[in-house]
């Protein structure tokens, strides 16, 4: 075939070059790889408690999944580059690769869609919140647990007392017990909070149209991570500060009234540090990293 000067070659031959890139078969093996019901709710599971590592164990108990099968499940996740492995004594960790994630959602928004405006309007509105959650006055923050009978109300009891005006507290459960439990109403009323003010309530009360829209969401329990519950409305930022259960403390009670010390002595220290946060000055990426480092804090070892 004659090419004339000046003439832009085919790109077919650029086309078979790019099919057979290595970034090429990574994004379409990692797709692949996430097609399957099965395969994907382990991938969200983990998404949702990064940057935590989830023990093989508790992603069985979670998803109720038979070990075979789920064994099948985190081999591919694990070829296909999406999840990374480590070992925590006996036991398997896992995690989700963020950089290879990041660079599959690239990939389909640059390569297949070519950036087109329509197919990108939902996401492309994402960019919006870095701007108004700079300039917003008031920041409505949700606490989440499973039974919204201690961790979750010690949050936003905390948050109520130390936010100020800048923080509207709220907690639900998914699962939400009747009442508090009898020690973490005792450590509220230790801290001079009204007790009357917080009880428990399901989550499902904020997914109504009434309900105020929240800037931040966080699950303070694993349980509560791990299940997959639709996301709230209006893109509010989200982390996993996961604690222990002080209400599975074994022992004397004096230990399990000082469980419960430690529970609320951790969860000052982080809403301290959140508060302290320069949201103004943050971009949603940044304040990402900022939320998962401080849900990363070891909890407290002594009550203060």
């Amino acid at each position: 075939m004659l090419i004339l000067a000046g003439q832009p070659p085919s790109c077919s031959g650029l086309r078979l070059r790019n099919r057979t890139s290595v970034n090429e078969k990574a994004n379409i093996s990692a797709l692949a790889a996430l097609a399957h019901p099965g395969r994907m709710a382990v991938f969200r599971l983990l998404a949702r408690r990064t940057p935590d590592t989830v023990s093989a164990g508790e992603l069985t108990e979670a998803l109720e999944l038979k070990p075979s099968t789920l064994s099948v499940y985190l081999g591919i996740l694990t070829r296909a580059g999406l999840i990374q492995q480590s070992r925590r004594g006996r036991s398997l960790h896992y995690s989700i690769d963020l950089a290879l994630t990041g660079s599959l959602i690239e990939y389909l928004v640059n390569d297949c869609c070519r950036g087109r405006p329509e197919l990108l309007a939902t996401l492309l509105s994402q960019g919006q919140p870095d701007q108004a959650l700079g300039q917003k006055q008031i920041f409505n923050v949700l606490f989440v647990c499973t039974g919204n009978s201690t961790r979750s109300i010690f949050a936003e009891a905390i948050l109520r007392a130390e936010g100020g005006e800048r923080f509207r507290a709220f907690s639900a459960g998914t699962q939400p017990r009747k009442d508090l439990k009898p020690l973490a109403a005792e450590v509220l009323r230790a801290r001079g909070h009204d007790v009357s003010l917080f009880y428990p309530k399901s989550i499902e009360v904020f997914y109504e149209l009434s309900a105020p829209r929240m800037d931040f969401v966080f699950t303070v329990c694993d349980r509560a991570a791990n299940e997959e519950c639709p996301p709230l409305l209006g893109q509010p930022v989200t982390a996993h500060w996961g604690m222990s259960d002080p209400g599975k403390t074994e022992g004397s009670a004096a230990e399990r009234a000082l469980a419960f010390k430690q529970s609320y002595t951790t969860m000052e220290r982080r809403l301290k540090a959140f508060i302290s946060l320069p949201l103004p000055s943050l971009s949603r990426i940044s304040l990402q990293r900022e939320l998962d480092d401080i849900g990363q804090m070891l909890e407290a070892t002594k009550a203060i």
